[in-house]
């Protein structure tokens, strides 16, 4: 049986409520360049990212404490995020599987370009790209919250509706 928070409120209440909040799914990337002799590419599919200014442009990820992306943002400040079409969902699925031997597999078939500045994967087919500098890091309680500041937007022109995430499960809107 799972122990309530202090404050009353268990893990499981919790996890309830949130998962009737719909979220859009992004795909996080990052190049390695110390994973061997060309570096590896990184990647990691997320739901906790949203637009946090205009002014200047900032967008905010939220990534498990310890996990691969948080230690490698870390050590590397540019990064790049893929807005997932409701077509991408074997990418999301791809990429939130835990305990997997190497991204390099992972991204060996999909179709992506570089990102000029981060040098990150910017996966083809997504409905906007964005390349972004770390400004700030905030541990809040198992998680990092990484804020980046959005240095170059890709192509938007892709058509469709965004891969949503909701009670679960991977969705489209309808």
């Amino acid at each position: 049986m799972p122990i309530p928070h202090a404050e009353g409120v268990s893990n499981d209440d919790f996890r309830a409520a949130m998962s009737r909040l719909a979220a859009g799914v992004v795909l996080v990337t990052a190049h390695d360049p110390d994973d061997g002799p060309r570096g590896e590419d990184v990647g990691m599919t997320a739901t906790a990212f949203m637009s946090v200014s205009l002014e200047p442009p900032l967008v905010l990820v939220s990534l498990r404490e310890g996990s691969r992306m948080d230690d490698l943002l870390t050590d590397v400040p540019v990064w790049a995020v893929s807005i997932l079409s409701e077509g991408q969902r074997h990418i999301a699925g791809r990429f939130a599987m835990k305990n997997r031997v190497s991204d390099r597999l992972l991204f060996a078939d999909l179709p992506y370009t570089r990102g000029e500045v981060s040098g990150a994967p910017l996966m083809g087919g997504a409905l906007a790209t964005l390349e972004c500098r770390t400004e700030s890091r905030v541990v809040a309680g198992d998680h990092t919250l990484v804020v980046g500041r959005v240095l170059t937007v890709g192509d938007v022109s892709a058509t469709g509706g965004p891969l949503t995430y909701y009670q679960g499960k991977y969705r489209h809107l309808s």
